[in-house]
C-alpha cells in the first residue's frame, strides 16, 4: 500500500509547487508561520479548481485553541464557505484551558461540517491524553488525526504516534506531521506504521527584499513550499 503525502500550503504559489512535486492531498491554510489559520475565501475557491483534494484549516486567529462563542460562529461560517466551494474537508480542533481537548466544541464543529472529511488538528499534541483523542475522533466521525505524537517534531514522538495507530485500529488515519523530511520519512513510517504523512516541505523565500522586511510585510526567515522538497519526500515514500 502506498503512503499518502499531504502538503500544507498558504499561497497559490505554494499550492502549485506542492502539486507539481507530487502531493496527494493539500491542507489549505493562511499564515503557516504561526501554525496555520483559515485560508481566505478567494484562496479556497482557487484551490477548489486544482487537481488535488484539499482540506481547509479552520482556525480564526493566532494563539490558543480556547474559543469564544463569537469565534465558534466565525468558524461555522468558514466551514460553510469550504462546503460551498466544494473542497473535500476541514481541519478542526478546540481545547480547554487545561489543554485537554474540548470535546463539546469539537463535536459542535464536526456536526456543522457533516458530510465533509474531518481532520483533528494538532491540538492533540498539547493534550495530556493523546490516546483518548483517538477514541473521541472515532466517535465523532473523523477521517484523520494530524499529530507529532506530543513532541515538537514527529520523529521525536514516534512511540506515541505508533500507539495512536494501534489504538485507531485502521478505523481512522493517524497523519504524522512536523519535522518530516526526505531524510527521515522512511524511518518514521517504519517506526509508527502510519500510512499518511504531512508537512510544509518549504525552503527560504527567494530574494527577500530588505525594504519589505523593514516595513514588516515579510519576516527575514520567511519560507515557501518547495517543489523540490516535496518531490524528494515523494520519491523517498515510493521506496517503501
Amino acid at each position: 500500500m502506498s503512503i499518502l503525502l499531504e502538503v500544507c500550503v498558504d499561497s497559490p504559489v505554494g499550492l502549485k509547487a506542492a502539486i507539481a512535486g507530487g502531493a496527494d492531498r493539500i491542507e489549505l491554510c493562511s499564515s503557516l508561520s504561526v501554525g496555520g489559520l483559515t485560508p481566505s475565501p478567494g484562496f479556497i475557491a482557487f484551490a477548489s479548481k486544482s487537481s488535488r483534494p484539499s482540506r481547509a484549516m479552520i482556525r480564526p486567529r493566532v494563539g490558543d485553541y480556547v474559543y469564544s462563542e463569537d469565534e465558534i460562529d466565525v468558524m461555522r461560517r468558514d466551514i460553510d464557505t469550504v462546503r460551498a466551494a466544494g473542497l473535500a474537508g476541514v481541519v478542526i480542533g478546540a481545547s480547554l484551558p487545561s489543554y485537554h481537548l474540548d470535546e463539546k466544541i469539537i463535536a459542535r464543529l464536526a456536526e456543522h461540517a457533516k458530510g465533509l472529511e474531518l481532520t483533528l488538528n494538532r491540538t492533540v499534541d498539547m493534550s495530556p491524553e493523546p490516546l483518548a483523542a483517538v477514541d473521541m475522533a472515532l466517535s465523532l466521525g473523523f477521517r484523520s488525526i494530524l499529530t507529532s505524537g506530543g513532541s515538537l517534531k514527529a520523529p521525536d514522538g514516534a512511540e506515541t504516534i505508533a500507539a495512536m495507530v494501534r489504538r485507531a485500529g485502521g478505523k481512522l488515519e493517524i497523519l504524522a506531521g512536523s519535522g518530516v523530511s526526505a531524510d527521515n520519512v522512511k524511518q518514521l513510517v517504519a517506526k509508527t506504521g502510519v500510512r499518511e504523512v504531512h508537512g510544509s516541505f518549504s525552503a527560504p523565500w527567494p530574494g527577500i527584499d530588505e525594504r519589505l522586511v523593514c516595513f514588516g510585510y515579510i519576516g527575514p526567515d520567511a519560507r515557501e513550499t518547495s517543489e523540490a522538497q516535496v518531490r524528494r519526500v515523494k520519491s523517498a515514500l515510493s521506496e517503501i
